[in-house]
């Protein structure tokens, strides 16, 4: 059945080959606009003219996920895993096809994009929101983590992967910048399970995020992930607070 699948996929590709068509314009959530476009076989979505990501990689942001599990403590089994941003998909995809995963809890901000993957978008991740063990969050991450923090019976997770933005220097919206600096790290602490790791997308290195991490966690690893053009993507991974 999945080679039948996959054989579809690649003649409907194939077929797609060269074309480019917008598929939809919407007004996001912080005002903007926002586009899903196909290039050829691959979608891309832009918010205000800025192209945020696209379907013809996704290595690091499977790389985030699969460092992740692979550092959790050995014998732990259903995992549980918060990714930060929805996005095309790829992250909460490669969370749903590790083993070791029983449940992922995934918060996107805007409406449209969690929409589009009904559609043609879907395709990309396999329609990961319809995986029983997938819970999609139309929700502010900044709010939706202080709300969750500050909850009297804690959701702890293992793995924490935020995907949300360009990196802490690159936000989406002003307010992300959070999440990076004490107040947010504090909040993201208090939901891991002990044992439990944050990981962090970043289109390239900064140096004081690193710095941050050190000063609050024991163990922190820093990963270049090399990309076709420009300066490798970069992850971090922070586990055993201080």
């Amino acid at each position: 059945m999945e080679q039948q699948r996959d054989s579809a996929l690649d003649a409907r590709y194939t077929a797609l080959e060269g074309e480019s068509a917008t598929l939809a314009r919407v007004t996001g959530e912080t005002g903007g606009d926002l586009v899903l476009r196909r290039e050829g076989a691959h979608y891309e979505i832009y918010s205000n003219g800025l192209f945020l990501m696209d379907t013809r990689d996704g290595t690091s942001e499977r790389e985030m996920v699969r460092v992740g599990l692979t550092a959790l403590p050995a014998g732990r089994s259903r995992a549980s895993v918060l990714v930060g941003g929805l996005g095309v998909g790829f992250t909460a995809r490669e969370a749903l096809d590790h083993p070791r995963v029983a449940r992922v809890d995934v918060v996107e901000l805007e409406p449209q994009v969690i929409a589009w993957h009904d559609g043609e978008l879907g395709e990309a991740a396999e329609y990961v929101h319809r995986d029983p063990r997938c819970r999609i969050h139309n929700a502010d991450i900044v709010t939706w983590l202080e709300k969750a923090a500050a909850a009297e019976s804690l959701v702890r997770y293992d793995l924490i992967c935020l995907d949300t933005d360009n990196g802490p220097d690159w936000t989406v919206t002003e307010g992300n910048g959070r999440l990076y600096e004490a107040a947010g790290l504090d909040q993201l602490t208090r939901l891991l399970a002990p044992g439990g790791l944050l990981s962090f997308w970043s289109a390239n290195a900064v140096a004081s995020f690193e710095e941050s991490l050190t000063d609050r966690f024991a163990n922190v690893r820093v990963i270049e992930v090399p990309v076709a053009r420009g300066v490798p993507d970069t992850i971090y991974l922070a586990s055993e607070p201080r």
